[in-house]
């Protein structure tokens, strides 16, 4: 249903999801931005200028590039983060329309092993009909040629974490050893991984990988420090959207506690309420609106939303999720031999 609201002493109908396909396209940058940004300048080549080449820093007497690790918990934007990052580093650019940048993405498969991660990531390299029957050190020896002759700089696996999930020690042992070979010698590229702290657990079981990469830990959102850029956020927001934000500073903290400190969910909740005001054809946002859509986003009853329990400071979210996840670490520490 289409509504009108008010700009400029003008009346006007757009429909909501009109106006939330545009503000989703909407990137702010904060500090993470900047260090991912500033790290990855750090591992390509400069150029005359100040500017950067494409092409891996070496090491080790020319011998070796260096990595990155983006470690944050689930829903922080880390690869939004990461994303925009690579796509606008003009290093990274295609040198013409006919030619493809010079970094991939790649998604994790399911199951993770190193047969299907190479596999993987030929396909996004235009070969999609390597036999499932060849042997995983000739489907690597591959990946390396076909990165160096479409002169790609970058390798990017996204969710990496999962490369090592419930992983036996040799198997960890030999991915990390397939991933550290990807940035030596000739055909050397700049590795980038991106997911959650289990990814820097799994790396420090070998330091001759830890070593390699630089990290960026996300900083969470913190109560009584954050509540002003959050304000300004939902300013920006609001403008778009053309509506009035009316957020008091107690729905701000709120915003914060309900998402467990994390950026990319404060986003995706405040642009969850913007939608409800505008599909209850609201001149306002408010905090009904934001406690609305947490009820839709979390499925949980009003005793137990953020936005409208008095103590939402004692508020537990994610006890569940958190202790399967302590157990399931534990159970890959015994397994690999650390427990």
């Amino acid at each position: 249903m289409a509504i009108g609201y008010r700009i400029d002493e003008k009346q006007i109908a757009i429909d909501p999801q009109t106006v939330m396909q545009s503000l989703r396209t909407k990137y702010f940058t904060n500090n993470r931005h900047h260090q991912i940004t500033r790290e990855l300048d750090r591992l390509l080549q400069p150029d005359q200028q100040g500017g950067r080449l494409p092409a891996p820093e070496l090491h080790a007497g020319g011998l070796e590039a260096r990595g990155l690790m983006v470690v944050a918990k689930p829903g922080d934007g880390k690869t939004t983060a990461v994303h925009r990052v690579l796509s606008r580093h003009p290093a990274l650019q295609a040198a013409t329309e006919q030619d493809v940048p010079r970094y991939i993405r790649i998604q994790v498969p399911s199951p993770a092993t190193l047969k299907s991660l190479g596999r993987a990531i030929l396909g996004e390299l235009g070969m999609n009909d390597v036999s499932e029957r060849a042997p995983a050190w000739d489907i690597w020896r591959v990946v390396k040629h076909r990165l160096s002759l479409l002169g790609i700089v970058v390798l990017w696996i996204d969710e990496a974490q999962d490369v090592f999930l419930s992983r036996s020690a040799r198997e960890i042992d030999d991915m990390l050893k397939t991933l550290k070979s990807l940035m030596q010698g000739d055909q050397a590229v700049v590795l980038v991984l991106s997911g959650t702290d289990r990814l820097l657990e799994v790396a420090r079981y070998d330091q001759q990988v830890d070593r390699r990469f630089r990290k960026i830990m996300s900083r969470p959102l913190v109560v009584g420090h954050h509540e002003q850029n959050l304000q300004g956020l939902i300013d920006t927001y609001c403008q778009m959207a053309g509506i009035r934000p009316d957020i008091e500073p107690d729905t701000l903290r709120r915003l914060i506690h309900g998402s467990r400190g994390l950026f990319g969910r404060a986003i995706e909740t405040i642009l969850a309420a913007i939608e409800q005001a505008l599909c209850e054809e609201s001149y306002c946002l408010k905090r009904s609106h934001f406690a609305e859509a947490w009820s839709i986003q979390e499925g949980c009853s009003w005793d137990q939303n953020v936005f409208e329990i008095n103590d939402w400071a004692a508020l537990e979210i994610d006890s569940d999720a958190e202790e399967f996840d302590a157990e399931r670490t534990r159970r890959q520490h015994q397994q690999v031999g650390r427990g």
